[in-house]
């Protein structure tokens, strides 16, 4: 049986802290990717960013979640590496998400869609397509407008600061959706006559999301 997922008694959480560098000696390229870091400290469910410096760029910018960790390694749940270039080098930082949004009304994803190059060989009468790259991830949220709520003050100071945060949807079912991004709000009251007083929150993604059952 389907188990249907519904916008409702759900959990909008914001990254509030970012722990200390946890430097990355190697990543395998298997299924699941397994990370060194040589006593990393960090515990199964935990998420980590990484910051991919020199090789493995898919992983570059992404929030993903710790499994089967032991003393120097973790398992990067459900994320499959055979495919991805090598690993040169690296970080990984804890994400504590600390900051819960109250006042949220939607939230509209867009982009994200697979892009193609089209060409033709000068032999042939048939146009070709292959894929490029993928477009940005954007969600656009609208909310309450409430000057004392705390989430919506840490977006300001965010987008004031072109600072990235980490941003959790928890479904009423358990299943999450993790991704990062640069956060964009400027508190602008918007609304017509006898309606409510809105404004708009965006996170520009980057790096994909990654969604888990639980």
């Amino acid at each position: 049986m389907v188990d249907v997922t519904r916008w409702v008694n759900m959990a909008v959480s914001l990254e509030s802290a970012l722990g200390s560098d946890k430097s990355i000696s190697g990543i395998t390229l298997a299924d699941p990717g397994v990370v060194t870091s040589a006593g990393h400290g960090l515990a199964d469910g935990n998420y980590v960013k990484y910051t991919i410096t020199q090789g493995m760029s898919k992983l570059n910018g992404r929030v993903l979640r710790i499994d089967n960790k032991a003393t120097d390694t973790w398992e990067i749940e459900g994320v499959k590496t055979t495919n991805y270039t090598a690993f040169v080098a690296g970080k990984a930082n804890l994400v504590t998400f600390g900051t819960e949004f109250q006042t949220l009304l939607d939230i509209s994803p867009s982009g994200g869609e697979q892009q193609f190059i089209n060409f033709r060989i000068l032999h042939e009468d048939q146009e070709r397509q292959i894929p490029s790259y993928r477009s940005p991830q954007v969600y656009t949220m609208r909310s309450l407008w409430d000057p004392a709520d705390a989430a919506l003050l840490q977006a300001e100071e965010d987008a004031d600061n072109a600072v990235e945060r980490a941003m959790k949807l928890t479904f009423s079912n358990d299943k999450i959706y993790v991704v990062n991004g640069y956060v964009g709000f400027a508190f602008q009251p918007q609304g017509a006559a006898g309606e409510l007083v809105e404004c708009t929150i965006t996170i520009s993604g980057q790096g994909r999301g990654k969604a888990y059952a639980s």
